[in-house]
C-alpha cells in the first residue's frame, strides 16, 4: 500500500490519534491507541491476578491508552500458554480480578482480557496438548479434539467472558490468532479434519463463529467483544491472505465490535510463505485497508508500529481505525500521552548483540516485570540472562499450578 505522509501538528494529533472511536455496541474508546496483547506472565502461578499485574496495567492507563489487552487469559487451566497466565473460572480470586480491572481502567481507559486456549501449543509441563487434529512431529505432538471437546468450547469462552464482565473489565477479546487454538482451527497446517469443523474456510471458522455467538449471548448487546485474527500464518500451507479476507466477510455478519489484525504462527518445519510480512514498517496495514472495504466493523492493526508518524499515517489514510502497540509501550508506558503531545517522541528500541530463539520475547516479558515493579530504570538484562530468568520463573510455577489444578 502506498501511503501519503500526514504532516504532524497539534490539530492532526487531536483529530487523528486523539479522536474517540465508537464501537458497534455503543461503547466509546477515548482515542485511537491500544496497548497490544502481550503475555505478561505476571499471574501468581495458580491462575490469579497479582498486585504487580494490576500495577502494570495501571501504568498504561495512566499513560493515556484507550485500551489495554491482557494477553493469554485462559478459560480453563488445562491448556495454558504459560503457568503465569490468568485463568477465569469459578475458582478465580474475584477480588484480585476486580483490583486488576479497576486499576487498569483508570483515566478513562478500557482493559479487556484476551480469552484464549493454547491447544496444540499448550505448555507441556502442566498440560497434555490437544488441537483440532492429532499431530506427531519431532517438535510438536498433540491429541486431536473430539466432537465433544469442540462442542464444549463455546460455553468455556462464554463463562470466562461473564467472569470478566462481573469483575469489572470493559470488554473481552477472543484470541483467534498467532497459532493458538482458534487460530489452529483456521489453519490447514493444524486443522486436517474432514468433518464440519474442517475443510473449507467456513468449516474451519465454524467453532470461532460458535464461540462469538455464545460469548455475545452471555454478556449482552452492550458489552464490547473484539477478536484477534491472523491476516496470514506467514507459512507455506497455512492460512493465506485470501482465506483471511473471506473470514473478514464472515465476521462482518457477527456482533464483533473490533477486529484486531495481526499475523504469524509457529509450526515447526513449515517454511515461510511468499506473503510473509517484511520491512521495518507496520506489518498488516495493507491487509487492513483491503479488509475495510468488506466490513463496517472497526479495524485495529497490531505489529510493527514504532513511530508516531506511522500511526498517524495509518489512521489518516483510512486503512485502520486504531493502532495497537506492544513493544513500544513496554519500553515507554506513557507512549500514548507522548504521542498526543506535539513535543512527544518515539520509543528507543534496543539493539542486541545476539539473537537466540525466544530471546527477544523473553527480554520484553522481563521488561514488563520491571514496569510492574516500577523498576525499569534499573532494568539491564542481555537476552541470555532474560531467557534464563524467564524460564526459571515458569519452571518454578509448575508445582503451584499442579497443586491448584491437579495433574492432567
Amino acid at each position: 500500500m502506498k501511503q501519503t505522509t500526514t504532516k504532524i501538528n497539534p490539530t492532526n494529533l487531536a483529530e487523528i490519534l486523539g479522536k474517540p472511536l465508537e464501537l458497534p455496541c455503543g461503547v466509546v474508546l477515548k482515542n485511537r491507541m491500544a496497548k497490544a496483547a502481550m503475555s505478561d506472565s505476571l499471574g501468581d502461578g495458580c491462575g490469579n491476578a497479582t498486585d504487580a499485574q494490576s500495577r502494570l496495567y495501571e501504568r498504561w492507563a495512566q499513560g493515556g491508552v484507550a485500551l489495554s489487552l491482557i494477553g493469554e487469559v485462559q478459560g480453563t487451566p488445562h491448556y495454558p500458554e504459560k503457568p503465569g497466565n490468568l485463568v477465569l473460572n469459578p475458582n478465580s480470586d474475584i477480588e484480585a480480578l476486580q483490583d486488576l480491572a479497576r486499576r487498569g481502567s483508570i483515566n478513562g481507559a478500557h482493559l479487556w482480557p484476551q480469552l484464549g486456549h493454547a491447544g496444540a501449543l499448550s505448555y507441556l509441563p502442566v498440560s497434555k496438548p490437544k488441537g483440532p487434529s492429532a499431530l506427531d512431529l519431532a517438535e510438536l505432538q498433540c491429541e486431536g479434539m473430539s466432537i465433544e471437546d469442540i462442542e464444549s468450547l463455546p460455553a468455556m469462552y462464554a463463562n470466562a467472558a461473564m467472569i470478566a464482565k462481573d469483575a469489572g473489565f470493559g470488554g473481552v477479546q477472543i484470541h483467534a490468532g498467532h497459532g493458538f487454538l482458534l487460530s489452529q482451527f483456521l489453519s490447514p497446517l493444524f486443522n486436517r479434519r474432514t468433518d464440519g469443523y474442517g475443510g473449507s474456510i467456513e468449516g474451519r471458522f465454524r467453532v470461532v463463529y460458535e464461540v462469538i455467538e455464545a460469548v455475545r449471548e452471555a454478556v449482552g448487546d452492550a458489552f464490547p467483544i473484539g477478536i484477534k485474527i491472523n491476516s496470514t500464518d506467514q507459512l507455506e500451507g497455512g492460512l493465506t491472505e485470501e482465506d483471511a479476507m473471506e473470514m473478514i466477510g464472515i465476521i462482518d455478519q457477527t456482533s464483533i465490535d473490533l477486529i484486531d489484525i495481526s499475523g504469524g504462527t509457529y509450526f515447526p518445519g513449515a517454511p515461510a510463505s511468499s506473503d510473509s510480512s517484511s520491512g521495518s514498517g507496520p506489518y498488516f496495514v495493507s491487509f487492513a485497508q483491503r479488509a475495510k472495504q468488506i466490513t463496517t466493523i472497526p479495524i485495529m492493526a497490531t505489529g510493527g508500529f514504532k513511530t508516531r508518524q506511522q500511526a498517524v499515517d495509518a489512521i489518516a489514510s483510512g486503512a485502520v481505525d486504531m493502532v495497537s502497540i506492544g513493544r513500544g509501550m513496554a519500553l515507554n508506558p506513557n507512549l500514548a500521552n507522548d504521542w498526543l503531545n506535539i513535543e512527544g517522541g518515539d520509543s528507543k528500541f534496543p539493539r542486541f548483540d545476539t539473537n537466540p530463539p525466544g530471546g527477544v520475547t523473553a527480554w520484553y516479558s522481563m521488561r514488563l516485570t520491571a514496569l510492574a515493579e516500577d523498576n525499569e530504570d534499573a532494568f539491564d538484562l542481555d537476552l541470555e540472562s532474560a531467557m534464563s530468568i524467564y524460564d526459571a520463573r515458569d519452571e518454578a510455577r509448575c508445582s503451584d499450578w499442579h497443586q491448584a489444578f491437579g495433574r492432567i
